[in-house]
């Protein structure tokens, strides 16, 4: 079996979703290859730059612009037809990777390439199930496409919304993101406390600035490492060199034990170590976190889906929201003094049970790869007959 996953490099999620499903499908089945390829820089060097880029400085330096762009292409809006018509003249770009490749499936874990596969079908150039991994919490026009034979959602919250939009709800399979499997291992918080040379004694809150590093983290820091209760921090800086080594010379001086982090594969282990996770809300981020039932403080969501993943995790009692430093202490001083909230927001994340997203999956692409054959045949008998 052949599996395909075309993904993109707009912030850290879409990847780990991919190699999330890799991860899972090899150690299932020997016999199974699966090619990751990011398309954009597959179809072009200079419009993978040109889409990273932009996307890293619209949501860093001016989210509300983003925000604003993100809501008029959900609609029909002149810029989501031009997205559209981009998509579609770059789709033919994929043919000779898929024709080299010869996928029985193909899965998708970023919008842009679910249109250009979709476009692909719709002219007829290929016919091979298209899985849609949709990697946030809310949808969003970008991902929907009449040629998806099946979209992998979040949340039974997704599947009445899309619905409602026209989607068939019967392609549309609530299994969850996923996620690696490590983050779904129960491990003894203690041994990992210890393994991480932390104090086990002591509540520990994890601090994630997010892939690309956001400085906005260090004023939240500064906010609470005053607070009159006893707590340790780990703080993960994400792949900002600047926000790493302004740490260094400060955290030496904090009144709270302070372990620094640069990016690194293992943030698993800092998770299950921890009792209160505060981060941007990013899809992946998110999933990662809950499989590990850890609740969040959430800030600095970005306006269009991070603001939508935080809405998400506020109404199921999974997080909690802060707005800038002040409201950071308050809601730190809340969870801490009071154990019984804490708790049940730990209950709810528990409750959102996704650990079998990626065994899902592989059901499901067996299914669709079965069906797909069953109709091949049907199609050429039928053509034989006739003939």
């Amino acid at each position: 079996m052949n599996i395909l996953i075309l993904s993109a490099s707009t912030g850290g999620g879409h990847m780990r979703a991919s190699k999330a499903i890799e991860g899972y499908m090899t150690q299932k089945n020997k016999d199974i290859n699966v090619k990751i390829v990011d398309s954009l820089l597959y179809i072009s060097p200079i419009l993978n730059k040109t889409v990273t880029s932009g996307y890293v400085y619209l949501a860093t330096k001016t989210p509300r612009l983003y925000g604003k762009l993100y809501d008029l292409t959900n609609k029909d809006h002149k810029l989501a037809n031009f997205v559209t018509r981009l998509n579609n003249i770059f789709a033919n770009k994929l043919l000779p990777l898929i024709d080299d490749f010869k996928p029985d499936v193909i899965i998708t874990t970023h919008p842009f390439p679910t249109e250009m596969v979709s476009r692909l079908k719709s002219k007829r150039e290929i016919n091979i199930p298209l899985i849609c991994i949709m990697t946030d919490y809310a949808p969003h026009k970008a991902w929907i496409n009449d040629k998806v034979d099946a979209y992998i959602v979040a949340n039974d919250d997704m599947v009445a919304k899309m619905a409602s939009e026209g989607v068939d709800a019967r392609c549309i399979y609530p299994y969850g993101i996923p996620v690696d499997e490590v983050f779904f291992e129960e491990k003894e918080k203690q041994l990992v406390i210890e393994e991480l040379g932390l104090n086990k004694n002591l509540p520990t809150i994890l601090m994630m600035a997010g892939s690309f590093g956001v400085s906005n983290v260090f004023e939240v820091y500064e906010n609470i490492i005053d607070i009159d209760l006893d707590f340790q921090i780990i703080l993960v800086t994400g792949r900002n060199q600047k926000l790493y080594k302004h740490f260094e010379e400060v955290i030496g001086n904090s009144p709270k034990k302070t372990k620094l982090i640069y990016f690194t594969d293992e943030i698993n282990k800092f998770m299950q170590a921890s009792d209160i996770i505060i981060t941007k809300p990013g899809g992946l981020t998110v999933t990662e976190a809950l499989a590990c039932n850890i609740p969040m403080a959430v800030f600095d969501a970005i306006p269009g889906q991070e603001e939508e993943n935080a809405e998400f995790l506020l109404k199921h009692n999974m997080a909690v929201r802060i707005k800038d430093g002040n409201s950071c202490r308050e809601a730190i001083v809340e969870l801490l003094k009071d154990g019984e909230k804490l708790e049940d927001m730990k209950e709810a994340c528990k409750s959102f049970d996704k650990n079998d997203s990626t065994k899902n999956i592989f059901l499901l692409i067996n299914e669709l790869i079965e069906n797909n054959t069953k109709n091949w045949s049907i199609n050429r008998f039928s053509k034989i007959a006739i003939n």
